[in-house]
């Protein structure tokens, strides 16, 4: 048997993506249902629903009537919802209605807020989200659109109580569009508004008018600062607030509709009586808004509780409205940037970067017995994933604000149109599409305990990625700045793409795909033509034992000892290479190449010359197995970020920061490149992480 760490590095190799967390971690922090992954994949529209409404906002069985309803509006509007809640310590971003029937029975759910998320997970507890837990939890899972009745506030008194709710500073920091109906009456409204805008906040009325609405009244007696009118221009509100990279939220306020707000009055009332209740029976803190609530309802006798039913399905109608605005709008653009890709064969139009690989679609099966019995139906699931070297490098390419060719070959199936839906906001005209050939697939079945029990892939494809085909583009490759190869590619691709590289002084990183594949350079002359390749240390150690050159029989375990063989086997390669990009898995990357102002240079050479060759090694930044959702994308977004980074011109400390953070985003994502993945998440100097560490330089000799 093969063990779970083998089986990760088998599937890592063969461009087989972990697709949702569920088949391969149940001791995790946080889980994504199928549903919203697959949406989220898609550029599909999602909306974000919190819990507490479920846990503390209304009596069973209202509270899960309530939410099954308002997953049922969103669903009719278009979108898919994604309710949040903490089942067990663990953060599940989309629940199944045995999930939400358990939240809604449990007893001892307790109210989750940035604040409590520690606490419940160490404790394997259960729980509501509240808008600060959930706007955490949709953030983390790439959501930008969360239906809430209404937002906490500053309570009232608050200016000496300092009782301030979480919500707010939590829309300060998370870029997120919170759609509510403003907030409680029973908070300090004014102060509310005041606080919001010290944070950053932009708030904006969704109607007509300005009127910022007090949940069951559409007015509060307070305006908000801007108003939009529609989903259209409330998705665009969305858009640059989160193009701007911000790192703040958007508060859209929804007025309760007119048929319910006619017995505002009436409930206001009740609301000022169950105020004074709660203060003279000393009932202060978190324990304040189901009190009043309770109260209230008992006063309209139910009327309250029928207006928030309504006031909630209209914020999930008008949000998921917001959301597919957003997607479309999205997805327009993403079209509009393809009408005219740099890749179709025009006078006028070159990229700057060529990625020319393979393409997959993988089926992951997992077991849910120890033992699979080969002839017999098993019990477990099965997911649908997107994957090939070539395919992960120009996907993150694409998400870095590159244009980047992607030459590739798939068939006329339906999993090619799979593929390519996936794939739409990058430029795919080069993708070939062959008639009676069928797109690359891979099979891994796995047991329960995570052993690989048997492995089945169709890579015929990947050999009609041909010289023939490719020379087509020859006028794009002997223009470009970068060409990128991934070792899928026939051997006669790689030297005809070497041959033209020479030809006309472009430079050439190959990606290695397998200790296998790695060597196919190494056969003829066409290495001399690379500029860069980033191999792990078995696959360095292949491509020195194609050259002839002596290698150790065993690789070593110990840093020091790695990074002193790492060096070694580099040297024979930087006659021709001009940087060789080392990978180490946990233990970081190291960069082998010229020196320049005692550092590693990165910038493509303007020709080839003798030079002073050094070292440098990055530690890989701190990443939990409980943040890991997937490793097989991690070293395809460190390579697509460092190529992004040269291309940007950057200095090669930020280039290989770039690419350590788009590694550790990759490795807490379901998705082998993840679709949070952008500039700004992988820009070191506006990403908060640990005090970086000091690379460690050497001289090779």
């Amino acid at each position: 048997m093969i063990t779970l760490k083998r089986a990760s590095a088998l599937i890592l190799r063969r461009g087989v993506t972990t697709y949702q967390r569920t088949l391969c971690r149940k001791d995790g922090l946080f889980r994504v249902h199928p549903s919203v992954s697959q949406a989220l994949a898609e550029n599909k529209p999602v909306v974000a629903l919190e819990s507490t409404i479920i846990t503390h906002g209304m009596p069973y069985p209202h509270n899960l009537s309530t939410a099954k309803e308002v997953e049922a509006i969103v669903r009719a509007e278009g979108a898919t919802p994604a309710t949040v809640g903490v089942i067990d310590g663990e953060v599940r971003v989309g629940l199944s209605p045995e999930e939400l029937d358990h939240l809604a029975q449990c007893k001892s759910s307790l109210k989750v807020s940035r604040r409590d998320l520690p606490y419940v997970i160490s404790k394997g507890l259960s729980g509501g989200t509240t808008v600060s837990g959930t706007m955490i939890a949709a953030h983390r899972a790439g959501i930008p659109v969360f239906v809430t009745g209404g937002i906490g506030g500053v309570h009232r008194d608050g200016e000496n109580s300092l009782d301030i709710s979480a919500d707010l500073t939590e829309l300060g920091r998370t870029p997120i569009a919170v759609v509510s109906a403003g907030v409680k009456s029973i908070l300090d409204i004014g102060r509310t508004l005041e606080f919001l805008e010290t944070q950053g906040v932009c708030v904006a009325t969704y109607g007509a008018s300005k009127n910022f609405p007090a949940f069951f009244s559409p007015q509060s007696g307070f305006a908000s600062a801007y108003n939009v009118c529609d989903p259209e221009e409330a998705a665009k509100l969305i858009e640059s607030t989160l193009t701007l990279g911000l790192q703040s939220g958007v508060l859209l306020a929804v007025p309760i509709p007119e048929e319910q707000a006619a017995a505002g009055r009436q409930i206001e009332e009740a609301i000022q009586a169950a105020v004074t209740e709660a203060s003279d029976k000393g009932v202060t803190g978190r324990d304040v808004t189901p009190f009043i609530l309770q109260k209230v309802n008992e006063l309209t006798q139910g009327k309250s509780l029928q207006a928030n039913i309504a006031l909630i399905h209209n914020n999930a109608k008008v949000g998921s409205q917001i959301a597919c605005a957003l997607s479309k709008q999205k997805n327009e653009r993403i079209l509009k940037s393809r009408s005219h890709p740099p890749g179709k064969l025009s006078a006028d139009s070159q990229p700057d970067i060529i990625v020319v690989g393979g393409t997959n679609v993988d089926f992951i099966a997992k077991g849910k017995t120890k033992t699979l019995h080969f002839g017999h139906t098993n019990p477990g699931s099965v997911c649908q994933s997107f994957g090939g070297v070539g395919r992960n490098i120009a996907d993150s390419l694409s998400r870095l604000r590159q244009t980047p060719l992607f030459i590739s070959a798939v068939g006329t199936d339906t999993n090619s149109d799979a593929v390519l839906n996936y794939c739409k906001h990058m430029n795919t005209s080069a993708v070939a599409r062959l008639e009676d050939q069928s797109t690359a697939t891979y099979c891994a079945v796995i047991t329960e305990s995570g052993e690989l029990s048997l492995g089945l892939g169709d890579m015929d494809i990947h050999r009609h990625i041909t010289e023939h085909y490719v020379s087509q583009f020859e006028k794009q490759l002997s223009s470009a700045t970068l060409v990128c190869l991934d070792g899928n590619i026939p051997v006669s691709t790689i030297n005809y793409v070497c041959s033209v590289a020479k030809n006309h002084n472009v430079n050439v990183w190959y990606e290695p795909t397998s200790v296998e594949k790695v060597g196919k350079p190494f056969l003829s002359d066409a290495w001399k033509s690379l500029s860069y390749s980033s191999p792990n240390l078995a696959e360095l150690c292949t491509m020195n034992k194609t050259l002839g050159i002596k290698t150790p029989e065993v690789l070593p375990s110990t840093l020091d000892e790695m990074l002193r063989v790492a060096v070694t086997l580099s040297r024979p390669l930087l006659e021709h290479l001009h940087c060789l990009v080392v990978t180490l898995g946990a233990d970081g990357v190291l960069l082998c190449g010229e020196h320049d102002a005692g550092t590693v240079s990165l910038q493509p050479r303007k020709q080839k010359k003798k030079r002073q060759l050094c070292a440098l090694h990055y530690p890989a930044l701190a990443v939990t197995p409980e943040e890991t959702m997937n490793v097989s994308g991690a070293g395809d977004s460190l390579a697509g970020a460092l190529m992004a980074g040269i291309l940007q011109g950057k200095d090669t400390d930020s280039c290989v920061r770039m690419g350590l953070l788009a590694a550790k985003t990759s490795l807490a994502s379901p998705h082998p490149i993840s679709p949070t993945l952008t500039l700004d998440s992988v820009d070191p100097h506006k990403i908060q992480t640990q005090t970086w560490p000091r690379p460690r330089f050497m001289w090779i000799e």
